[in-house]
């Protein structure tokens, strides 16, 4: 016998689809009609005299359905059979719009909130009509307080009329309002504001400040002094974190900067004079280019020997090409191969210009996969009496 669809079939295809298909319904058809025809199952004279039974509760259900005023009108066809004689059995189930797709989902309450709440937020947010949405964006109009919405509403009613304000984030004047609960909500406010239309014809990316017009963060920089004769030219201070361009003014002169990837490793370097460290800057090494006063000084990077170690340290010569490398050789490499860790994401951004030959022979070999898949050894896993050596070789 063909396959009878019973009431929980139904109910599960609804769930299928709504899970597949909400999105682009509270993007762009939210509250329109979905009329779909379901066919039930069409059993043969022969198919119900052999399982009379199956076909008999498989009829009831769906008379049970109807009585209960289920979403959705059951459409029943009479058959006229010569052994079994008038027999009116469920032909189709036609379900008209989205609430009753929801409905039958289980996602009636949730899907009726968040399609309310999407129509009021396309008010003051006029780009969202028309555009699939995220499912972060949904599970908030759907699941929010009303508390939290009105606040969501009003940022982005305010938002709409003060596109670049130039304020600070604690300075926006919206009711109720606080950097805790827009630092809470970064990746929402992020993905309403990421396709609105560029007001500069810039491109601001996943920055909150600039997607919320506020004003610009200057980018921070970490750094150690490493001597006693460099921290005396700042006060005696030793372990820094400020704005670039105020590190820039920094009336030091080093003899040695380390650029240590990892900023633990980078803590625990001891003293060296005339040394500095500057940590975790990750792939945003091109900064360095800000720092007058590592032009003419000699310059070591010392990273994870993995592939994004050699694309940081590319970066890095090619603002400062006198850069040299710390324990990023094939020696130290293959080693430590008890320490080897897995790269779950090799770098694959562009070519990299700046290697030496006997750093591009690593380079190639972790990225082909010479030595094993995703070979990784992390500088913070060498032992200490390993870098307290390569540093007395400087």
């Amino acid at each position: 016998m063909p396959k009878l669809l019973h009431p929980e079939d139904i109910r599960a295809r609804c769930k299928r689809q709504f899970a597949r298909e909400h999105l682009t319904w509270l993007g762009g058809r939210a509250g329109s009609d979905e009329t779909q025809t379901i066919a039930l199952g069409a059993p043969t004279q022969n198919e119900a005299a052999a399982e009379p039974e199956v076909v008999r509760a498989w009829a009831a259900a769906w008379s049970a359905w109807e009585s209960s005023r289920q979403p959705g009108a059951v459409t029943w066809e009479t058959r006229q059979w010569p052994r079994l004689g008038t027999q009116r059995l469920p032909a189709s189930l036609v379900i008209s719009s989205l609430d009753d797709i929801a409905t039958l989902a289980d996602q009636a309450g949730r899907w009726q909130r968040a399609a309310a709440r999407h129509h009021l937020l396309s008010k003051v947010c006029v780009w969202l009509p028309g555009r699939p949405a995220p499912q972060r964006l949904f599970d908030a109009l759907a699941d929010y307080s009303d508390t939290d919405f009105e606040r969501l509403l009003s940022l982005m009613s305010w938002l709409s009329e003060h596109p670049a304000s130039g304020l600070q984030l604690r300075q926006l004047p919206v009711v109720g309002l606080d950097t805790k609960w827009v630092e809470q909500r970064r990746g929402l406010i992020i993905d309403l504001l990421q396709c609105r239309p560029s007001q500069a014809g810039d491109e601001p990316g996943r920055d909150l400040h600039a997607l919320l017009g506020l004003a610009k963060q200057p980018t921070r920089i970490r750094l150690r002094l490493l001597g006693d004769d460099l921290r005396h030219q700042v006060g005696g201070l030793s372990d820094i974190e400020a704005p670039v361009d105020e590190l820039a003014a920094m009336p030091i002169a080093p003899r040695l900067t380390f650029v240590v990837e990892n900023l633990e490793s980078g803590l625990a370097l001891p003293a060296v004079p005339g040394a500095v460290a500057l940590m975790k800057l990750g792939h945003a090494v091109n900064l360095l280019r800000l720092l007058p006063w590592l032009r003419a000084s000699r310059v070591v990077v010392w990273g994870d020997v993995d592939t994004h170690g050699f694309a940081i340290l590319d970066r890095v010569r090619s603002v400062l090409p006198q850069t040299e490398s710390m324990l990023m050789d094939r020696d130290t490499l293959l080693g430590h191969q008890a320490l080897w860790v897995e790269e779950l994401k090799p770098y694959v951004g562009p070519h990299l210009e700046q290697l030496s030959q006997t750093e591009r022979v690593v380079f190639d070999g972790l990225a082909g996969n010479v030595w094993g898949v995703g070979v990784r050894l992390e500088q913070e896993r060498l032992p200490w009496p390993v870098v307290l050596s390569a540093l007395a070789s400087l």
